[in-house]
């Protein structure tokens, strides 16, 4: 409402006391100057988590803040994220046919439940590469992003017996029916480990919904905010942020907690003596 007075005045040049009028506002408000003190800090950090993850919103760089030690609610955090023009610039979404929604099961503990999928990218000569991504569907976690210009089904295989010498295996697997997932070699592996793979319908990737939104936001995160050079500065930069996402990042399903944040909660609630 100020600023509609500001620009009455401005634009069409009436009197302070007839914009207030006509917007219905008391002059007293028009002129209010907050009195609040700036905290300098609380904003250069909020600057700085922003430069550092350009794309969270206010909401998780306010996690962030809270992490630092600063005693502030949301709604401040908003109007400062405004304020200063951190705003996330939102990318225009294709428009779908929309479909009925199917339940996905949800399993109740960590390392029950995987999912894979694969996504590709380019480097900056214009060839292309692939990315094997595997998340924890409780926990969020993601054990492994494989990186390469080809990655088989064999490959596969060999990747997750990399993950069970130090995480263990799960008991299902959520795939597609991609050929590195559909073909002899995975099948054969999941057979002889008792692993059920659980594939979904094809044209139906809502039903693998744990990790597209996990893929969304390796694309929005990292993929699309740096331009690789080779396939080492890929796998490098790829698993720096890898790292960052199951130690730092804060997820709303997880109670803003961080994917390992969420797996030590869950350790220490255990009580003492139960089997895992």
């Amino acid at each position: 409402m100020r600023l509609a007075v500001g620009w009455l005045q401005g634009e069409l040049h009436v009197s302070e006391r007839r914009a207030c009028r006509v917007m219905g506002l008391d002059r007293s408000t028009a002129r209010y100057q907050s009195r609040r003190p700036i905290n300098r800090e609380l904003r250069e950090r909020m600057h700085h988590h922003a430069a550092l993850r350009p794309r969270y919103g206010y909401r998780r760089i306010h996690v962030l803040l809270r992490r630092d030690g600063f005693a502030v609610n949301h709604k401040h955090v908003y109007r400062l994220y405004r304020q200063d023009g951190l705003a996330v610039r939102r990318r225009r979404r294709k428009r779908l046919a929309s479909a009925p929604r199917v339940p996905l099961a949800r399993p109740e503990k960590p390392n029950q439940h995987w999912a894979m999928d694969f996504v590709s990218d380019s480097l900056a000569t214009g060839r292309s590469f692939r990315m094997l991504t595997i998340i924890d569907v409780v926990s969020k976690r993601c054990p492994a992003i494989t990186v390469d210009h080809s990655i088989p089904g064999a490959r596969v295989t060999r990747v997750l017996d990399d993950i069970a010498e130090t995480d263990g295996l799960p008991e299902v697997i959520t795939v597609d029916n991609g050929p590195e997932f559909a073909g002899r070699e995975l099948d054969a592996w999941a057979h002889k480990r008792g692993i059920r793979l659980d594939f979904i319908r094809p044209g139906r990737p809502m039903e693998n919904a744990f990790i597209e939104s996990f893929n969304g936001k390796l694309r929005d995160e990292c993929l699309n905010e740096h331009w690789f050079t080779n396939l080492n500065d890929a796998r490098q930069r790829i698993e720096g942020w890898r790292m960052t996402y199951n130690e730092e990042r804060p997820h709303s399903a997880l109670g803003d907690l961080s994917p390992a944040e969420f797996e030590r909660q869950l350790i220490n609630l255990k009580p003492a003596g139960l089997p895992e």
